[in-house]
């Protein structure tokens, strides 16, 4: 007996996806790959020191920070023939080898180069970053004023005064050759003046017009009811150190 032709049997295939489908689907698991493992393997950026990128220049009024803690403002920049310096109150420079332009203490700026207090009340440091600038500027509120040249101080003479919190206050010179007394011991041949300070304050610049008159050290009474503040004169502290405001 003839058999039929027996009937096909086929097994049933998957359906293909389109090629411009399939290809897409390459394409986005390719770089989602490449996006995994440049996270895994890359290291990330380091993050910037906070507060420190606008520092450019030191100037006088500007706000030091001493390794041991201690924060003072530069009274004035001065320079001999080798290096540029920071003068400050004594008893600002005697309390710290290393100084620093941010709180953090990152950005280094220079290390004391001398001190004297009691007796006097004057400091310098030298400026060692090569980094920044140290223009013969004070900072005075929001004014910039190029400072040109020192005076001893005179009774009677106008003085403004640069201060880190109250800001720039302006009076006259009232006496010379004053004495104020510390726990430390007295400090002789200040001047004092009519300029208000408050307590907290460190350093300052004392000024007449662009000549400067003194750093600050130290005063009495506030800014609200009155007082007075007492200033060592830069002259006496750019002749113990050869050096010369410019």
């Amino acid at each position: 007996m003839r058999r039929g032709p027996r009937p096909a049997t086929r097994t049933a295939r998957p359906a293909r996806a389109p090629r411009a489908r399939t290809r897409t689907l390459i394409r986005t698991l390719a770089a989602c790959a490449a996006a995994l493992l440049a996270a895994l393997v890359l290291p990330a950026a380091p993050a910037a020191a906070v507060g420190t990128a606008d520092v450019t220049a030191v100037r006088g009024g500007d706000v030091l920070y001493g390794s041991g803690g201690t924060v003072c403002a530069v009274g004035f920049n001065a320079r001999d023939a080798s290096a540029s310096y920071g003068l400050l109150p004594g008893h600002c420079a005697a309390a710290a080898q290393t100084w620093f332009a941010d709180p953090a203490l990152t950005v280094q700026v220079g290390v004391t180069a001398g001190a004297q207090f009691p007796g006097s009340d004057y400091g310098v440091i030298r400026y060692t970053n090569p980094d920044l600038s140290y223009p013969g500027e004070i900072r005075a509120g929001g004014q910039i004023i190029d400072i040109t040249g020192a005076a001893a101080p005179t009774v009677g003479r106008a003085v403004c005064r640069a201060g880190t919190t109250t800001g720039v206050r302006c009076g006259t010179v009232t006496a010379v050759n004053v004495t104020i007394n510390h726990p430390e011991g007295a400090v002789t041949g200040l001047f004092a003046t009519t300029v208000c300070a408050e307590p907290g304050e460190r350093g300052g610049s004392a000024y007449s017009g662009t000549t400067a008159l003194g750093l600050e050290a130290g005063g009495s009474g506030n800014c609200a009811s009155g007082g007075a503040s007492y200033y060592q004169p830069v002259t006496e502290v750019l002749a113990a150190y050869g050096l010369t405001l410019y």
